[in-house]
């Protein structure tokens, strides 16, 4: 089996499989036919992964900030192929909560993404609104507004490059952008959904496509949804979501299916899930003498704990498809602490706000 992910490695980590990996000859003319199709050296800010699961969907929604009952601070890591050298890696750290008593809330995250010889150090802050639509304070009926700004630094070293495509300049390329993401939730009772606009300013950083030429348009669409579903009195409960992506620049899209079982015990609660991604493109390649296609497709199960204050999770993605770069996989912690918890709880089967 060729191990070359064609489908969702971004052309900095295919140079530099180029110049690092043993590769068979057949490894060689598939990175070459498919170095085209992977078009962009994007940096879009902030990766989504499938971070946003546990219990963390502020990452990705800006209008999320506050929307629970404590303040929430998170930190993330994030491996990929472990047996890699210069594999990628992310690290977040996310704080976000109310202002004081009052229907507003802040937010801000950090973070640092090293893929290859691309990487992006970035931080945001947010400021959120909520509106409850409720006769009382414990019905869930809410319409949330979030925007964050955030300032990114882009680096694309090329210096260890080989040189034989026009388009390497051998230098270390860097930028330092500013960006803008708005969108709202809505929560009533145990539904919600979620729509994001990131990246709505254009700005270039270190962005060039497959024929040379620079971009300037990061804007990346996201819409979510999932309902809470629970018989009465039952410590029991289960959350299908999903999620789906759209990037303007490149016309990618790709979708998520997820699903999560709750367990409440006095202490807190257990939670375990599975994550399916599904990319709506591909590439064609050819494996022989036929002409074959793939897209990407990741299954990512996930287990978390809620103890008191503290929480832990861990993930562990999984690319399914026939060619790709390393048969392991993807491996995620997340730690987090709520704090200051200080408004009764909704009646609801709704973890991300209770």
């Amino acid at each position: 089996m060729a191990q070359i992910n064609l489908s969702n490695l971004k052309p900095t980590l295919l140079l530099k499989d180029r110049i690092k990996m043993k590769l068979t000859k057949k490894n060689i003319f598939l990175l070459f036919v498919f170095f085209p199709f992977c078009g962009l050296m994007a940096q879009e800010g902030l990766p989504i992964y499938s971070d946003y699961l546990t219990d963390n969907y502020y990452l990705i929604h800006p209008s999320m900030a506050g929307v629970a009952n404590c303040n929430k601070a998170r930190l993330t890591v994030r491996q990929q192929w472990m047996d890699q050298e210069n594999a990628p890696s992310l690290q977040t750290f996310s704080v976000n909560g109310r202002v004081g008593d009052s229907q507003s809330a802040i937010g801000a995250i950090v973070y640092n993404d090293q893929n290859g010889y691309h990487s992006q150090n970035g931080a945001y802050l947010t400021y959120a609104h909520h509106l409850m639509f409720s006769r009382n304070t414990i019905d869930l009926n809410m319409l949330s507004f979030g925007l964050s700004a955030g300032i990114i630094q882009y680096k694309l070293d090329e210096t260890a490059f080989i040189e034989f495509d026009p388009i390497i300049a051998g230098i270390e390329q860097s930028a330092t952008e500013l960006n803008v993401d708005f969108g709202f939730s809505y929560h009533f009772i145990n539904f919600y959904a979620h729509a994001t606009i990131k990246n709505l300013l254009k700005n270039e950083g270190v962005n060039i496509n497959a024929q040379g030429v620079t971009f300037n348009n990061l804007t990346n669409y996201l819409f979510s949804a999932g309902n809470v579903f629970s018989k009465f009195g039952s410590d029991w409960s289960y959350e299908p979501s999903v999620l789906f992506s759209y990037k303007a620049a490149t016309n990618e899209s790709f979708m998520d299916f997820n699903f999560k079982v709750y367990r409440s015990f006095d202490f807190g609660r257990l939670y375990a899930g599975i994550s399916y991604r599904r990319s709506f493109d591909g590439a064609d390649y050819t494996d022989g003498n036929s002409i074959s296609s793939q897209k990407l497709q990741y299954f990512t199960p996930l287990v978390g704990v809620e103890y008191n204050n503290f929480m832990f999770a861990y993930t562990y993605s999984y690319q399914s498809n026939s060619i790709v770069l390393d048969n392991g996989g993807y491996h995620q912690l997340t730690l987090g602490f709520n704090f200051g918890c200080r408004r009764e709880k909704y009646d609801c089967e709704c973890p991300s706000v209770n």
